[in-house]
């Protein structure tokens, strides 16, 4: 293990991997108090305070090990906002704004930092260095978080949107997948069936910003 090593790497990713899953529950809150619905800021999750979103496994533990693994990009959640979909007001309309918005949130976050990745190379070299590592970081762990919350099997986000969007003939089967969702990813990962189709769009979509940033 090279200590030295998963120290710069905490140096670099740290930050971007905070502000990303943060700023996606926070947007999925927001968007659904402005729809009607209070739940997330009477429990006080409308906030950029990193202790109110801070789950010690998803946000701490997965992150470091994926570090300490030298894996090609990090992965992490924050703890997910209370939403109560039944206070919205079109309850089945809004839960596709709600949950779009963390998605739209991360790639929002991609293309800033895209930009701020494509002034960091005129600020001196001891600015430009760091903060163009930590850019391109921003930039891989955005397009992660904003793919892999897109597939469209509920509780993400992604699957969300679809029974938000689908008839309700439809949506209703696939919202009972709900409890099992979880279940269903891990033992995607597991298997090993995911990360071959998640990896390629990631990669290619931040190699894009990378490359567009530094003029290649």
């Amino acid at each position: 293990m090279d200590i030295a090593a998963i120290i710069h790497g905490l140096s670099v990713w740290a930050l971007p991997v905070m502000a990303a899953i943060i700023l996606h529950e926070v947007a999925h809150g927001r968007v659904a108090d402005l729809l009607g619905d209070r739940t997330a800021r009477n429990a006080g999750r409308l906030t950029l305070n990193p202790f109110a979103h801070i789950d010690p496994v998803g946000t701490i533990v997965i992150p470091l090990l994926l570090l300490v693994m030298q894996a090609p990009f990090l992965f992490g959640y924050a703890k997910p906002v209370p939403v109560d979909f039944s206070r919205l007001r079109h309850p089945k309309r809004d839960m596709v704004w709600v949950a779009i918005a963390g998605p739209a949130t991360n790639l929002l976050l991609a293309l800033l930092s895209t930009l701020l990745l494509a002034a960091a190379i005129h600020f001196p070299t001891w600015v430009a260095q760091p903060l163009a590592a930590m850019c391109q970081a921003s930039i891989v762990i955005n397009m992660v978080l904003c793919l892999f919350n897109l597939i469209p099997l509920p509780p993400l986000d992604g699957g969300r949107v679809l029974v938000g969007l689908l008839p309700y003939a439809l949506a209703a089967p696939l919202s009972r997948i709900e409890p099992l969702g979880m279940v269903i990813l891990v033992a995607l990962l597991v298997t090993g069936v995911l990360p071959p189709l998640l990896s390629p769009p990631v990669l290619a979509s931040s190699a894009f910003f990378i490359q567009w940033a530094l003029g290649g």
